[in-house]
């Protein structure tokens, strides 16, 4: 899946970043971990932002040591651009992971800017423009055994009150969906995951491969399948130091509207670069990040990727990469459950470059 709604930096100004709210249900033999921050935020697509975010983590059954702990997350937040976002996305694992689901809703209203479509997109000519959308994604996975999952996914986004530049790029490039639209979805997956944490961790692998077909028959204004490839390592290193390494693919097939295109840039993959600097139907980025305890709850990383967007897969090649490099500080919010409030910075190519506040690690 690719996040629609931007990813977004936080800090905690009022409340102890380091003080949670943990309870046991002794009825329910739940394990329960609430935390609440109020929250500046800003990233390069934002600025800076202010509003409120909390992160519910727990355990179905308290003596269930086999899964990973499920976490429930929201965020409400307003930019000084005048962007309005409101997330609620989150895991649940169920005992014994025989089943997990993901989910995410959110509303934004995202003035934004637009480069066009390309890996050669031009650089500082970037136009204005604003939407608002309500997006909707489930995946639900069923274990087979031996650490593979089956899963169905879902997806819906409309977007509404879509704001550009007249006989600008996007009437000069006939852009897909520069006009009110929606789009609905529906699809499968198949995953190996032996990762040991769900928010950061310290050995294990992923490989995720999904498609999701978007038709008329599913209400969807437009026909098109997306195919995501993500593989990702944790090894473990001395004294805590991991080495987390990820190759990802996003790939369009069919008429794909605007915001189902693929975007490089953002806090999650090429940190450096503006979110949708670089747009096309298909993106591929490799990137490595090395993790450092310091002492406390403070570590630091250093990261570095390489990647780029094209019409097709033959687009990708030596011409025209586009590469990543950053590093950052960590500060464990739960040290338990390995959750981190994380500041990055990151620059790209062609003087790209920008700070991420974010809870969670990148990848």
């Amino acid at each position: 899946m690719q996040v629609k709604t931007p990813a977004l930096v936080i800090i905690a100004l009022v409340c102890d970043l380091f003080i949670c709210y943990g309870q046991i249900d002794t009825t329910h033999k739940q394990y329960h971990h609430v935390l609440f921050l109020p929250v500046i935020a800003r990233s390069i697509e934002t600025s800076w932002s202010f509003g409120a975010a909390g992160s519910y983590t727990f355990k179905i059954k308290r003596e269930d040591t086999s899964s990973r702990t499920s976490n429930l997350q929201g965020l409400g937040l307003y930019s000084l651009k005048k962007q309005i976002i409101f997330a609620l996305d989150g895991t649940i694992y169920f005992p014994g992971e025989k089943y997990i689901l993901s989910h995410q809703f959110s509303y934004s209203y995202f003035p934004d800017k637009f480069w066009g479509i390309g890996k050669y997109a031009r650089g500082r000519d970037e136009e204005p423009y604003s939407f608002r959308q309500f997006y909707i994604y489930l995946h639900a996975q069923e274990s087979l055994g031996h650490h593979l999952y089956l899963g169905a996914l879902y997806e819906y986004q409309q977007l509404i009150d879509i704001n550009y530049v007249q006989g600008g790029l996007f009437d000069q490039e006939n852009v897909a969906g520069r006009r009110k639209y929606h789009v609905s979805g529906l699809g499968l997956s198949f995953t190996y995951d032996t990762r040991n944490n769900a928010f950061s961790p310290d050995k294990g692998d992923m490989l995720q491969f999904s498609f999701n077909h978007f038709d008329n028959f599913f209400g969807s204004h437009y026909r098109y399948t997306n195919y995501v490839l993500d593989m990702r390592k944790y090894i473990a290193l001395h004294k805590g130091q991991v080495l987390a390494l990820q190759a990802y693919g996003y790939f369009n097939a069919g008429e794909v509207p605007l915001r189902s295109l693929a975007s490089l840039g953002g806090a999650s993959r090429m940190r450096g670069y503006y979110n949708g600097r670089y747009r096309d139907k298909n993106l591929a980025v490799i990137q490595a990040e090395y993790r450092v305890p310091l002492f406390w709850r403070l570590g630091a990383a250093a990261f570095a990727g390489i990647g780029d967007v094209g019409k097709s897969i033959a687009d990708f090649g030596l011409d025209f990469p586009k590469y990543s490099f950053g590093g950052g500080f960590r500060v464990a919010l739960n040290k338990t459950e390995k959750l981190n409030l994380r500041l990055d910075y990151g620059i790209g190519r062609g003087h790209s470059n920008g700070f991420y506040f974010q809870l969670g690690e990148a990848f």
